[in-house]
């Protein structure tokens, strides 16, 4: 089975695949939410959930299915939730307002920029 780090990367190659902006990713291990957060931006409602999906199937290729899925609906801001890897896809206003990276700041390190 593939680490944290890995599949986090491996996330993040296929935001990349799906035209996925600002993609980051912070360490967040000295926290009990999980590893790493995986942050990204889409242009539209419908590429956010384009991203989500690709994300979803491709993990789950991987024997890595999903173990909870956010904000689907309204495909502004979707969480998936891979237990030691949690993947953040926004619309660009959405991840300005919520600017989930400043928070992180102080207990993660970012590793993309």
């Amino acid at each position: 089975m593939m680490n944290s780090k890995d599949f986090a990367h491996k996330i993040e190659e296929w935001i990349d695949n799906k035209k996925g902006t600002d993609i980051q990713i912070i360490d967040i291990s000295q926290s009990s939410i999980g590893d790493y957060f995986v942050i990204a931006s889409g242009n539209t409602e419908r590429q956010v959930s384009a991203i989500a999906d690709y994300i979803q199937y491709e993990a789950s290729q991987l024997g890595r299915p999903v173990k909870s899925v956010e904000g689907q609906h309204e495909s502004r801001w979707i969480l998936l939730d891979y237990y030691d890897v949690v993947v953040h896809i926004f619309q660009k206003d959405a991840r300005q307002f919520y600017h989930l990276e400043r928070l992180w700041q102080q207990t993660g390190e970012r590793s993309h920029e």
